[in-house]
């Protein structure tokens, strides 16, 4: 039998999925992440699931990898030292941007400093003109000496990026070429391949961020595919991209960039598949781990792509699952500003030393000591028991905060559970009312470690009246990354009227990158019948300054007689210009500016669903104990064992649900239904909280 393995890196534990298809059973599995070298959690806790379970490691067909490297990378600015060959005149581009401020009401807040140093930023006297014409072609000494300048600075990586490359990459790789014949050990980034768009800035920062990454990233994968091929040496390892599908290793050592959000898209990916599952195909994701929580929106079972993102504070332009990220999780701290009044987060204990009651030698009070207190989590501890918690440690450090408030340390640490709810629902409200979707017309779908814990209070505060919690909530990354397809973007920039003659030029870009996409697949050796092309087109009204992303067309192949025509194309536009902004004009002048071909090979393959038994009983409680759902009041409420229940079963709250990777409270009037694939459909009574 084979298996499929997926792992997720988080600040806190790192999480496995282990499914075989063709017997049709998973397992699942946490350890503590190693933040000083994350390839060692990974081969310990794969090694420690596989002897848990009784897996063959040599039955390892593949493993895929969601990875937090590069994103710690920019965060602590722990890359590489890096060199810029830009346009002559260009050299300060990194630093005057776009010319606007990180935050509008905070004058002293500035953007992060330049990954490049000044100095190490080379000028070329070189141009490429807006048609990708050679208006100025550098002279043979010329490149020899920036090369030269390059070399002299003692980087480990050069991001070359020239004027309108995007167009015409012939000086660029003019000048790559100059520099590997000089320092083969220095690695080179292209803009012309790391993402060809037109926009200067991000474009050149994306470059700078790939550049920067190379090296660590190259260290780190070669690290664990020399520790996954000693210990599965059958195993094939697939690397998770920020647009949520997997690339190879070779790819993510080219394009390390492509990993900064790894983590949040294969969470995405994971609860669309979910939402599959259970038929919700509307849903508003809430992955809450120990220091952060992502939320994104999922419409049609689809996760939207965005392609402007900041990660760290720098600018990426390439495609990214759409997700928006607010610092509240288990390990978010209460404080007190200077304004008196009580916050929570983005301040987190993390994993070292943790919340309190982790007894590591934590100080400050967190979200979990607050869920300890009030009874949501059990003494037993996390990760099925094997992970005490200490509610005396809890209460000790809650209780000068709640001298100052007044409050017993149950009323305070209710309150502060209700400042990350409010924190949470205010960002769900920027992807979901700020941008004409209603929430109360989606499905809450809560997961990681505490993302079931406070969904409920979530749920309620924007309407909405039905949860789904999945198997493992815990575990979605990870199994996302299992579910997750093989996945290539091609892009082309240009700009083309929305008229006849633009569409045939529209089929003919298309016909381009679709056959880059039939090589990529050939090259990358997919399965024939699992591949999937999708075409975009990045369009915008005339004059406009920002455009939208319209889909065109969809399938195995995109034929010519699949392009809509100008008409409808114009129509299409309209429609996404009418939900992003309110309104449309159906008569004035359209241009497309990107078209963007996204190809996908299907790597998992579903396992059908366990028939539910006609009168599978009623689950039996294991425990019971006190637990407040409201500030001042405690409810004897039973415990019931996660992986005890059975399909079809029902629990009609008071009740708390455990298992290995979370907790899930069902507040009194709410009623749970288990799923036939083992998830929790949660009906919201609101009528108990009024």
């Amino acid at each position: 039998m084979g298996w499929t393995i997926g792992v997720d890196v988080g600040g806190t534990f790192t999480d496995f999925y282990a499914a075989n298809d063709e017997a049709g059973i998973f397992h699942v599995g946490k350890t503590p992440s190693t933040p000083a070298n994350p390839a060692q959690a990974i081969l310990n806790g794969l090694v420690a699931l596989c002897e848990r379970h009784d897996i063959e490691l040599g039955s390892i067909v593949r493993l895929s990898h969601g990875t937090t490297v590069g994103t710690n990378a920019l965060i602590q600015r722990t890359g590489s030292p890096v060199a810029l060959i830009t346009t002559q005149g260009f050299r300060d581009l990194l630093e005057i941007g776009r010319q606007t401020r990180p935050h509008m009401y905070d004058l002293q807040k500035d953007h992060p400093a330049p990954l490049v140093e000044r100095e190490h930023r080379i000028e070329l006297p070189e141009r490429i003109g807006a048609d990708g014409g050679i208006v100025r072609k550098p002279e043979i000494d010329e490149i020899n000496a920036a090369v030269d300048e390059a070399v002299a600075a003692g980087v480990e990586s050069c991001a070359i990026g020239f004027l309108f490359a995007f167009r015409n990459p012939q000086h660029e790789q003019q000048v790559a070429a100059a520099l590997r014949e000089r320092a083969p050990n220095i690695a080179i980034s292209l803009s012309s391949e790391v993402q060809p768009e037109f926009r200067e800035y991000e474009r050149l920062s994306t470059t700078v961020l790939n550049a920067y990454l190379q090296p660590v990233m190259w260290e780190y994968l070669q690290t664990l595919e020399n520790g996954v091929s000693e210990s599965a040496p059958s195993a094939t390892l697939g690397i998770n991209q920020s647009s949520g599908g997997l690339m190879s290793p070779q790819r993510a050592r080219e394009f390390p960039v492509r990993t900064a959000l790894s983590g949040p898209a294969a969470g995405a990916i994971g609860a669309a598949h979910a939402a599959r599952q259970t038929g919700r195909k509307n849903i508003i994701t809430l992955d809450m781990g120990g220091t952060s929580a992502d939320v994104a929106l999922i419409r049609d079972y689809k996760v939207d792509l965005a392609f402007d993102r900041d990660v760290a504070g720098f600018p990426i332009r390439m495609p990214c699952v759409d997700v928006e990220t607010v610092g509240a999780g288990g390990g978010s701290v209460a404080w007190f500003d200077r304004d008196g009044l009580l916050k929570v987060g983005p301040i987190s204990a993390g994993a070292d030393p943790g919340p309190v009651c982790y007894g590591r030698g934590g100080e400050q009070p967190t979200v979990t000591d607050a869920n300890l207190i009030l009874g949501r989590l059990s003494s037993r501890g996390l990760l099925d028991g094997d992970m005490g918690l200490d509610p005396d440690l809890s209460r000790a450090a809650y209780q000068p905060i709640a001298d100052r408030l007044g409050f017993s340390p149950e009323r305070t640490a209710h309150g502060v559970l209700g400042i990350v709810v409010a924190n949470m629902v205010r960002t769900i409200r920027t992807i979901s009312v700020e941008r004409g979707y209603d929430p109360r017309d989606f499905v809450l779908m809560p997961f990681g470690g505490a993302g079931p814990l406070h969904a409920r209070d979530v749920a309620l505060s924007l309407g909405m009246s039905e949860m789904v919690v999945p198997s493992a909530p815990g575990i979605v990354c990870a199994q996302g990354l299992l579910v997750s397809d093989l996945k290539e973007d091609f892009v082309a920039s240009r700009r083309i009227g929305l008229d006849d003659a633009g569409i045939a030029i529209l089929s003919s870009t298309a016909d381009a990158l679709q056959s880059r996409a039939a090589q990529w697949f050939e090259d990358e050796n997919t399965p024939h019948d699992g591949r999937q092309m999708e075409l975009v087109v990045d369009a915008r009204y005339v004059g406009q300054n920002f455009e939208l992303a319209v889909p065109v067309a969809r399938g195995a192949t995109i034929s010519c007689e699949m392009l809509p025509d100008a008409e409808q194309l114009h129509a299409k536009f309209c429609e996404a210009h009418e939900t992003a902004y309110g309104y449309a004009s159906p008569t004035d002048p359209v241009e497309i500016v990107n078209v963007r071909l996204s190809a996908s090979a299907r790597l998992y393959r579903e396992a059908s669903a366990p028939a539910v038994e006609d009168n599978p009983g009623e689950p039996v409680p294991r425990d019971e104990r006190q637990v407040y759902f409201a500030a001042d009041t405690a409810v004897v409420t039973r415990v019931f064992a996660r992986a005890e229940l059975l399909p079809g079963q029902t629990i009609t709250g008071p009740a708390i649900i455990e298992q290995l990777d979370t907790t899930t409270p069902v507040y009194p009037g709410d009623r749970a239904e288990v799923t036939p694939d083992g998830h929790l459909i949660i009906k919201i009574n609101a009528e108990t909280d009024a």
